[in-house]
């Protein structure tokens, strides 16, 4: 009898040991789960399915017998800790059953509406008078199903699942809202930001995606937000400016994000290049619902927007590709992944189309993937470069395109926009205006990507990164010839740092007259005077590089 305890004890902790061996290696030395589970998670809507069943499993690092997988022949887990991987001992996640509306059988049920609560949502009469019965699933979540044969208009009923994050969480996506506004009752979870369900109903077409052009006036107006820093949840500020402001009480993105909205609605672009650095990956440990907070203010504007990353991007949850995925399905959005055969994700190009009904471009927007960090710390320390294969795709892509170009019968004029500066950025001869406040942080290899843009005729390249850097600082040939106005977008979030002497936030804005071939740029604060405009200038004129006034 003895020697049987012994046996069943040491098979006992055999288990608990692979157990935990496996559960130590999906987690970071911060015992949080590794983000490569879930890289590439993406919700998908697969036309004709529709969801029958939802509930969540949870499980302990305590029990190695406890699970958070269901029979995967019926149901789909959403890859997303509850916990966004924070609490070591505890895990749950979200399951999804469905199936093929041909394949429903008569006593199949389908799913017509979700709820969370502590109270049955029958007995509190928020959802009307419902014929059907809420069932009950774990942390307060009820689910509201009907007979198959009761199924009557599929609109109504829930063909997708998702789970988002944070008090100030939004949903982005066309055909998407949220399941109440009650996040499920997670045990031991206050410092986590909370999970909400979101879900989707019925088939939807595809998202909007508007052909840019230029305006019968002429004018095409650009917003560059450079380096949002948004979080999972509402953040903390950073070297927040001025300190009185809210009684000292200041949320990253909700500050962020009122700003960025307000200059929207007084600037009115017509298009936003976002420069990278969106999420604060290190903030984020559910990137997409970051992305859906700044997405969600430019759908609402319909206000086409093109992005790239930048290093912190894909720090937390998702990688680039996953990331770009998600912007690529959602409305109003122009990003790209771009060639699958080169290096890095997010190089493309925006046409903007002369006015009226014509089809030839009038402004070209190249856009390309700057990358982290430097693949090579003993011989180039610090940051990535753009790489030859980005280099030579841009040349290519350049050199066709310009034969289309030359139809149009005004100046048609090229700009381009990355997250990590040049190294020409740091010359101390470029005549510059605005403000160098911290040193500039390029890349220490030079693959020569400036000269090649000088080369193919781009006016202009704007990046991100340096946050309290914010000056357009014209680079020259060797015969002082003007070759380049290279910019700044200055710091947007304050998620972010902005030190270096009290530095308010701030957005660049670029102003094209076509009527003119000109390109006039200035800078929008957070806070000060909200018809104020500061460094404002004309960089370009008649299609030619405009030599910054003295001072």
């Amino acid at each position: 009898m003895v020697t049987r305890r012994i046996v069943r004890a040491l098979v006992q902790l055999a288990i608990a040991s692979v157990c935990s061996f496996f559960f130590i290696v999906f987690l970071d030395r911060k015992f949080r789960v590794l983000p490569k589970a879930i890289h590439n998670y993406m919700p998908q809507h697969n036309h004709g399915l529709i969801v029958t069943d939802v509930t969540i499993a949870q499980c302990s690092a305590m029990n190695p017998f406890a699970s958070c997988k269901l029979d995967p022949e019926k149901w789909q887990r959403i890859e997303k800790d509850l916990y966004l991987g924070k609490k070591w001992a505890s895990h749950a996640y979200l399951h999804v059953a469905r199936k093929k509306e041909e394949d429903l059988l008569a006593d199949d049920k389908i799913v017509l509406d979700m709820s969370v609560g502590r109270l049955d949502p029958t007995n509190t009469g928020i959802h009307g008078d419902d014929e059907e019965t809420w069932e009950a699933r774990p942390l307060g979540l009820w689910v509201k199903r009907t007979s198959n044969h009761k199924l009557g208009d599929s609109k109504e009923t829930v063909t997708t699942v998702d789970v988002l994050f944070g008090d100030d969480v939004v949903e982005a996506r066309d055909g998407w809202s949220m399941a109440g506004g009650t996040p499920l009752l997670l045990s031991g979870a206050d410092d986590i930001p909370a999970p909400y369900l979101t879900i989707r109903r019925g088939t939807q077409k595809g998202p909007v995606k508007p052909q840019p052009r230029i305006p019968e006036n002429g004018k095409f107006k650009i917003m560059q937000i450079a380096d949002l820093h948004l979080s999972t949840g509402v953040g903390r500020c950073r070297d927040a400016v001025p300190d009185s402001y809210n009684d000292g009480e200041c949320d990253a993105d909700p500050r962020t994000l009122d700003f960025m909205a307000r200059i929207l609605d007084e600037e009115k672009p017509n298009l936003v290049v976002l420069t990278g650095d969106q999420v604060n990956g290190e903030t984020a440990p559910d990137a997409q619902s970051a992305i859906f907070k700044f997405a969600q203010i430019l759908i609402k504007r319909k206000i086409p927007y093109a992005a790239i990353f930048g290093n912190h991007d894909d720090e937390g949850s998702l990688a680039r590709g996953a990331q770009m995925n998600i912007l690529e399905s959602l409305p109003y959005s122009l990003s790209r992944a771009g060639p699958d055969d080169i290096d890095g994700v997010g190089n493309y190009y925006v046409e903007v189309l002369a006015r009226g009904k014509s089809d030839h471009s009038a402004l070209t927007l190249y856009l390309l993937d700057s990358h982290s960090y430097s693949p090579n710390e003993r011989a180039y320390r610090g940051y990535d470069w753009i790489k030859a294969n980005q280099i030579e795709w841009f040349k290519n892509t350049a050199n066709r395109l310009k034969k289309k170009h030359k139809e149009y019968t005004h100046t048609h004029m090229d700009l381009a926009f990355i997250h990590i500066p040049l190294p020409e950025y740091r010359d101390s001869h470029n005549r510059i205006k605005g403000d160098w406040r911290e040193g500039v942080t390029a890349p220490y290899f030079n693959s020569g990507f400036r000269d090649v843009l000088v080369e193919q005729g781009v006016l202009m390249v704007s990046c991100g990164h340096d946050h309290v850097n914010d000056y357009c600082a014209l680079s020259v040939d060797g015969d002082q010839k003007p070759a380049l106005w290279m910019c700044y977008g200055g710091g947007a979030g304050f998620g972010g740092y902005a030190g270096y002497g009290g530095y308010h936030r701030r957005v660049r804005l670029f102003d094209v007259d076509m009527n003119q071939a000109r390109i006039r740029t200035w800078k929008r604060l957070e806070y000060g005077d909200v018809e104020s405009r500061i460094d404002e200038q004309i960089i370009v004129d008649a299609g030619k590089l405009v030599l910054p006034a003295e001072h």
